[in-house]
């Protein structure tokens, strides 16, 4: 899988920092961070795929989002702890390739299922006596479906486009993984189409998103000051919290670092803007979510209780 004429067989990921009393203590960070994103992500899978009161449209999009953080961060933090533990961090060509089409496929999928949800949201307290009709499962389905296909688009149409480069005699990548902007700084051939994919592919990517939610959040905001009782509004703006705490975290992080030009963003400071979105964001999520939300609460206690009176010793 090595592109036509490049004499690069393998990378080298420079990694967070260069500084050896660092390595240790990032190393347990980013363990104990992962282990957090995978047990939350993978409990509130299990959770909402136990409970039936929780089959849902909403829940139906939180569930896919908690399957894309998994697995997204899953696509990145195992290889960058084995960085802080190894002497030289390498990845194999075919490998770095693998990892970026995986992470951008993730990734992308993450911005239109928080669109997706967003809309969910509008039609729940726009529109709710419609809801039922509205998001029909056969409509979940199609917008989850989307959801992917506008991921793997995006994942292959920049995959494809750095396959196409010739990587000469320099292979370090300056950072945790491979990621589109590292890896074209080490390209020795033109790399202006692949810019173009970048802002195009990434603006549709972020903007289309961007749009929806904005759009949906003005009509919710807009139906919400219609409510009469201190009450309702209460209620209504508690079911959006949740949703527009992932959205700022993921889309602010996301924007700052693909979206500003090269020259105000030094890649070291992109390394920091990655965090958020690789390592933070699938971890705060199923928190966000879990200990802000009445009815995954309500869910949980319903499980352990269940269990508990199914054991035979307790």
């Amino acid at each position: 899988m090595v592109a036509e004429n490049s004499s690069v067989t393998a990378f080298i990921l420079a990694g967070l920092t260069h500084q050896p009393g660092l390595q240790a203590p990032l190393f347990f960070l980013f363990l104990g961070s992962y282990v957090v994103t995978a047990v939350g992500n993978l409990g509130l899978l299990t959770l909402i795929g136990l409970s039936a009161h929780l089959h849902t449209p909403m829940y139906f999009f939180l569930y896919n989002l908690s399957f894309i953080d998994f697995c997204y961060s899953t696509a990145i933090t195992p290889k960058m702890l084995m960085g802080f533990v190894s002497e030289k961090n390498a990845i194999s060509y075919a490998g770095c390739m693998a990892q970026l089409f995986f992470f951008l496929f993730f990734v992308v999928s993450e911005s239109f299922i928080l669109s997706a949800m967003a809309y969910d949201r509008y039609v729940a307290i726009c529109n709710p006596l419609a809801y039922a009709a509205t998001m029909s499962p056969r409509v979940c389905l199609l917008l989850a479906s989307g959801v992917y296909v506008m991921g793997f688009a995006g994942a292959m149409a920049h995959t494809v486009c750095m396959a196409r480069l010739t990587f000469c005699a320099n292979n370090l990548v300056d950072h945790y993984m491979c990621d589109i902007l590292p890896l074209l700084e080490l390209s020795c051939t033109s790399t202006h189409v692949n810019v173009l994919v970048v802002y195009v592919v990434v603006g549709i990517d972020i903007g289309v998103p961007t749009l929806t939610i904005f759009i949906s959040y003005a009509l919710i905001l807009s139906s919400i000051l219609r409510i009469r009782s201190t009450q309702g509004r209460s209620k209504a703006f508690s079911t959006c919290s949740s949703h527009i705490m992932a959205v700022s975290l993921f889309f602010g992080s996301g924007a700052f670092m693909y979206l500003k030009p090269s020259s105000l963003l030094p890649l070291s400071q992109g390394k920091v803007s990655s965090l958020f979105y690789t390592i933070v964001v699938p971890m705060l999520n199923p928190l966000i979510y879990s200990l802000r939300n009445k009815d995954v609460k309500v869910a949980l206690k319903k499980t352990l209780s269940k269990k508990k009176n199914n054991n035979p010793f307790s």
